[in-house]
């Protein structure tokens, strides 16, 4: 249970600068950031090995102007960016926040792979919805499992104690109210206290708590949880009993294509390149290139809550470059057929329908033509033989809302001022996503993981320091 307590002279026999909860990609990119500064570090995780959400996704991370974009040829801008940020949340993202981490991301990165040997590149072949540019950078198997594992190494390399199976519970405040240190918990039942100058929430947001889905997010309570079971909110719950500010709690990233029963995330360029959706009448029901997040909704809404993505071998290869879409292949979650009614045969899905719907696609291609849900499908090649088709099923990953935060991550009170000694990063902290999945815009969640965690780190540094 989480909670705050007073902390006791002399209770703590141990002291470090700053004190990490969550060894995600935000709280290790805060950690080595903060060991740069030349702070002494703690991080603190609940499971023997740092995976956390950022695992599980993609591992692309949104940025503008970087050295890895000018390579490619690529023209971009943080107005640029800033602008699709402001679009895709219906203008409801905090313009400080939003300069913020614009500003952050494009450093940060360009500090990981030339401080700590990331080999990040540009995804050139196909641009995200809602994105102006190619500017997602990731790392050579475009997975998360990769960036967690290069971060963990880096910050192994830096000398930052991780501290696994340590369950944080209780933060301490000092007398003169800043926090000052964390109580945590053991496997075996025993508690440790830390005192330290700064605190750097990284625990994620409460994508794992149902009953706060519930209450935050209804539309999503009755479709799967593709985060980390840890997410439990606990950021929420310390921020509440301390009096932060929050906001957008019913923000959130949800997902159109995850692979049903094999669970393994499909890529939405599946989508984007000329790929479309039917549910299991053969029939489409939404507009595909509006995003992946507000499609995981979209999908729950259709019978048993699944549909089918149909793409074709040109699709394919191009998904081929992420881990997860050779993982669905190996697991045999892609099927392929030579003729639309033969993929209906493997599908399941009703012939005549389905052939139908391939038909008014091609048709609307071929037309550069509007359809019924407001998709455009100019510029799109035709679907040839071989076709794909892959079951998927709508789910939630993450939440958006969270903490407020200032320019440097610091989390603020009601009052609008800062909370002494207390940060947040990541999913910990209220995004630029607004209050609505389809402000969810593509990397968004890696986005402010790695920028808050990297302001986050110097601030913390210099607040440890001068306290």
């Amino acid at each position: 249970m989480q909670s705050v307590a007073r902390l006791e002279s002399g209770s703590a026999d141990v002291f470090v600068d700053i004190v990490v909860i969550g060894a995600g990609a935000a709280g290790l990119v805060a950690a080595m950031r903060a060991r740069e500064a030349g702070a002494t570090v703690l991080v603190l995780e609940r499971d023997s090995l740092p995976r956390g959400s950022t695992a599980l996704s993609a591992g692309l991370i949104p940025a503008a102007g970087t050295r890895f974009q000018k390579a490619a040829k690529i023209s971009d801008s943080e107005a640029l960016f800033a602008e699709d940020i402001r679009r895709k949340a219906h203008g409801e993202a905090d313009e400080t926040a939003i300069a913020a981490v614009v500003g952050a991301i494009a450093p940060a990165l360009e500090w990981l792979s030339g401080r700590h040997a990331l080999p990040f590149s540009v995804i050139e072949n196909f641009t995200y919805p809602g994105h102006s540019a190619n500017r997602m950078h990731g790392l050579p198997s475009r997975s998360g499992s990769e960036l967690m594992d290069r971060l963990r190494a880096a910050a192994e390399a830096a000398e930052i104690d991780i501290l696994t199976e340590a369950r944080a519970e209780t933060l301490l405040r000092a007398p003169q109210n800043a926090v000052g240190g964390v109580r945590f918990s053991r496997p075996d039942g025993t508690s440790e206290e830390v005192r330290c100058g700064a605190v750097i929430l990284a625990c994620n947001g409460y994508g794992g708590n149902p009953a706060r889905v519930a209450r935050h997010i209804p539309e999503l309570a009755s479709g799967i949880y593709f985060g980390h079971p840890g997410n439990q909110g606990d950021a929420l719950a310390w921020g509440e009993a301390l009096g932060a500010r929050t906001a957008h709690l019913s923000g959130h990233q949800g997902h159109g294509s995850v692979a049903h029963p094999q669970g393994i995330l499909i890529t939405w360029a599946t989508m984007t390149e000329g790929g479309f959706q039917v549910n299991r009448s053969g029939a489409r029901f939404s507009d595909e290139s509006r995003g992946y997040s507000e499609q995981a909704e979209a999908v729950l809404a259709q019978p048993e809550g699944l549909a089918w993505s149909v793409f074709d071998e040109r699709i394919a290869e191009i998904a081929r470059q992420f881990e997860d879409f050779r993982q669905a292949e190996a697991h045999g979650a892609v099927l392929q057929a030579n003729a639309p009614a033969e993929l209906a045969g493997k599908t399941g899905l009703p012939a005549g329908a389905l052939e139908q719907s391939l038909a008014e696609v091609r048709a609307l291609k071929a037309a550069s033509g509007t359809d019924a849900f407001g998709r455009t499908w100019t510029g799109l090649p035709q679907l040839e033989a071989p076709f794909r088709a892959v079951r998927v099923t709508g789910a939630l990953f993450h939440t958006q809302g969270g903490l407020v935060v200032d320019e440097e991550a610091r989390v603020l009170g009601e009052n609008g001022l800062p909370i002494a000694g207390l940060f947040a990063v990541g999913g910990a902290a209220c995004g630029v996503s607004g209050s609505k999945a389809s402000g969810y815009l593509s990397g968004n969640g890696l986005l402010t993981a790695v920028a808050y965690g990297y302001l986050a780190g110097a601030a913390a540094a210099r607040s440890a320091r001068s306290g």
